[in-house]
């Protein structure tokens, strides 16, 4: 069966270092970091205190009061997100086949703030007195799938609509499934990513019980440092990131603007541990070879990969080893960064993020750093662009997404030719 070219046409972000595409991308290539003490709740008796806030974010600029009442905060991310990649898109969906719209925004973990806070109102009306001032709300606010359930109900679009929920694999699962749908016809237009608010109490607090994130406290624009010696953990972030995919012919047809072309997917499982990355990278390798056999290239066609890179210690080597196993000797040549060392880990919304990094990584042939990197791990020893951007052509791009759970999931983008 032959397949439809699909093109990435728009990009929109919300992160901790800017909500819009001209804001992020400068911040990264900039390398200032989002990572601050965290201001959403006091972390004193935190072992980590630090976290990549959205702290600029006015969800009445998207939504009415009365909507922003009903909505989780990640609701509030993807659907400001997507209000950003349809306008940079150009799209007029009055002109469109509403039932040839799809949406897929998944989220790792979904509306953690509502539970908290509707669970704190249930304890202090006593649970003797029953639920009654539980929100009516509560289910459709917390529920992982409302972020692409609100977002299909915006623009009123009634093609393919679900969510995927892979916990930082997410994202990329979620743009690489409405990858698929367009390749085989079903649709002409995708709108997909990930979004995630998770820096609650309870949410930031588990991960401090897993010993997963970094204690440096008293530096926390220096704590992410995907592949330095010295990482001790990742800073966890939040923030959405969605792009608009289109069936090549229909983007042509209405004059759009291509940044560039989606040419393979590629998913594994490690089958191996509930949170820690199978030592030998097999997953992970299997995955990015998957995606470069998907896309019909060669290993040497990759110019450059989009590292998960969290800044832990495991998954840093493992990834390294990773790339290794796929590219051989070939792997020194590839040029990798990690763009959490700026703007944390987005979790269920990293891969729709570094999507756009990709995206714009090719278009304007930059590719950015990973900043903090001053003392390399002598078993990460590719070339992870330490510190400043590079100026380089990049035809091809590999972004890699690995998540608890052993989810993996790797998409490959081509710089677009007709």
């Amino acid at each position: 069966m032959s397949t439809k070219r699909v093109v990435l046409t728009g990009a929109g972000v919300i992160t901790p270092v800017g909500s819009t595409i001209e804001s992020f991308w400068n911040s990264l290539l900039e390398g200032r970091s989002g990572v601050r003490r965290i201001q959403c709740f006091d972390p004193t008796y935190f072992s980590s205190q630090i976290a990549a806030e959205v702290l600029d974010f006015d969800p009445h600029k998207y939504l009415t009061t009365k909507e922003a009442k009903k909505t989780d905060r990640f609701v509030q991310f993807a659907i400001a997100s997507s209000v950003e990649a349809v306008r940079d898109s150009k799209l007029n969906f009055d002109n469109e086949n509403r039932a040839r719209i799809g949406v897929i925004i998944g989220s790792g973990i979904g509306g953690l703030q509502t539970v908290e806070r509707e669970h704190k109102k249930y304890l202090e009306r006593g649970p003797e007195k029953g639920p009654g001032k539980i929100s009516p709300f509560l289910i459709p606010k917390l529920i992982a799938n409302m972020a692409a359930g609100q977002v299909s109900i915006r623009y009123k679009v009634t093609g393919p609509n679900f969510a995927v929920v892979t916990a930082c694999a997410t994202g990329n699962h979620s743009i690489g499934e409405a990858f698929r749908i367009l390749q085989r016809g079903q649709t002409d237009i995708m709108i997909a990513g990930g979004a995630e608010a998770a820096i609650t109490a309870m949410g930031f607090g588990g991960f401090c019980a897993l010993r997963a994130l970094s204690l440096r406290n008293n530096e926390p624009e220096r704590a992410s440092r995907p592949f330095d010696k010295k990482r001790d953990g990742f800073v966890m972030g939040e923030g959405a990131g969605t792009v608009i995919l289109e069936e090549l012919e229909h983007a042509l047809k209405r004059n759009a603007h291509i940044y560039c072309e989606i040419v393979g997917y590629g998913t594994s499982g490690d089958g191996y541990h509930m949170t820690a990355p199978d030592p030998e990278g097999k997953g992970a390798a299997e995955c990015m070879r998957l995606c470069v056999e998907d896309a019909s290239l060669k290993p040497e066609d990759i110019d450059y990969i989009n590292a998960h890179g969290t800044s832990t210690i495991y998954n840093d080597r493992v990834e390294t080893a990773a790339i290794k196993m796929v590219f051989g000797e070939y792997a020194k040549k590839i040029v990798i960064s990690s763009t959490k060392s700026t703007i944390g880990h987005l979790l269920g919304a990293a891969g729709g993020v570094e999507a756009v990094a990709c995206a714009l990584a090719i278009e304007q042939g930059l590719v950015p750093p990973t900043i903090n990197l001053e003392n390399p791990d002598p078993e990460c020893d590719l070339d992870y662009v330490p510190n400043k951007p590079r100026k380089m052509p990049v035809r091809v791009a590999i972004s890699n997404s690995l998540g608890f759970g052993g989810h993996n999931a790797s998409l490959v983008f081509k710089k677009f030719t007709p």
